[in-house]
């Protein structure tokens, strides 16, 4: 089935050229299918490729589903046109009474920030306390889930000695979990951060389940709430060129110690091409999301998510 998208949006024509399925309103609304609804609060930098790598991610699946972005009122990116935000863009005060199947939080360029010292902090927890109610199930990704597992459980991110950049190995805790079905043993993603969380402290919260970790990355995904809830430290839904275009980007800046990628490059040389390893996990681990989490656990009626509680 096909990601329903408002029209104009940049990343319709370039998932079109990959021949990833799409449709603008006009079409969708002549189909008789009640479309999954999925909110993102898009806080990186680059938004318009943030939004074209969930998307691509998002589409490859039967599941006809309805994207909607949302933005802050408290903060203005710097890095994208704001005649892109006017016109794909809501805020909270728009969407606060309605319900959403899933839910999708970002990161975001705050991570050396202490949480309560970043500007929308006051914004973003009142959003993370509504999807609670109003979202079947959330995921949060890197800052996100930092600053979410501090918010709702007190856990403390941590200054790395070294930015972890690369492509890292990860080994399932329960395989049989739903999330990962059709995950082989190991597999591989994408970080690109300077703190960290500490699995310790994780486990010392009843609440939360470790589902994968990384020898060399620690902590991947964590899950609470029967699966209302994923943090994912991570960066699966990169596309190949994005660690590349962060290294070169740290380069041009002059940057002190910029180091590469690490299983990234081929023979790890940033003159040769990426060796993509992460693709087909990052495939899985949103259809599995979308399927086991959204799809089947969220009621037809959307006012009824109110009513689920910790599954």
């Amino acid at each position: 089935m096909p990601v329903n998208l408002p029209d104009k949006l940049p990343a319709v024509e370039i998932l079109k050229k990959e021949n990833i399925f799409v449709m603008d309103d006009l079409r969708a609304s002549t189909q008789d299918i009640r479309p999954l609804k999925i909110l993102v609060l898009n806080l990186m930098p680059l938004k318009i490729t943030t939004e074209t790598d969930l998307i691509r991610l998002l589409s490859n699946s039967p599941l006809q589903v309805e994207i909607e972005f949302l933005g802050l009122s408290s903060h203005t990116p710097k890095n994208t046109p704001i005649e892109h935000l006017m016109s794909f863009y809501t805020t909270f005060s728009k969407v606060k009474d309605r319900y959403f199947d899933g839910m999708i939080i970002t990161g975001a360029p705050v991570e050396m920030i202490p949480f309560k010292e970043v500007t929308y902090w006051h914004e973003i927890t009142r959003i993370f306390d509504w999807a609670r109610t109003h979202v079947t199930s959330t995921f949060y990704i890197c800052w996100g889930a930092q600053a979410a597992l501090h918010h709702f459980y007190g856990i403390n991110k941590y200054p790395l000695d070294k930015k972890l950049f690369g492509v890292f190995r990860h080994t399932l805790n329960d395989p049989a979990f739903p999330l990962f079905r059709g995950f082989d043993d190991t597999f591989y993603a994408p970080h690109s951060r300077h703190t960290t969380i500490l699995g310790d402290e994780i486990r010392q919260r009843p609440e939360l389940t470790i589902l994968s970790e990384s020898e060399d990355a620690g902590v991947y995904i964590v899950t609470s709430r029967g699966g209302r809830e994923f943090y994912v430290t991570g960066h699966s839904e990169y596309s190949p060129l994005t660690l590349h275009n962060e290294y070169q980007r740290d380069m041009e800046k002059g940057m002190d110690s910029v180091e590469i990628p690490l299983n990234y490059y081929r023979d790890n040389d940033p003159n040769q091409p990426p060796l993509v390893q992460w693709r087909s996990h990052a495939n899985l681990l949103y259809i599995n999301w979308l399927n086991y989490f959204v799809y089947q656990a969220t009621p037809f009626k959307h006012e009824e998510i109110a009513l689920l509680g910790d599954l």
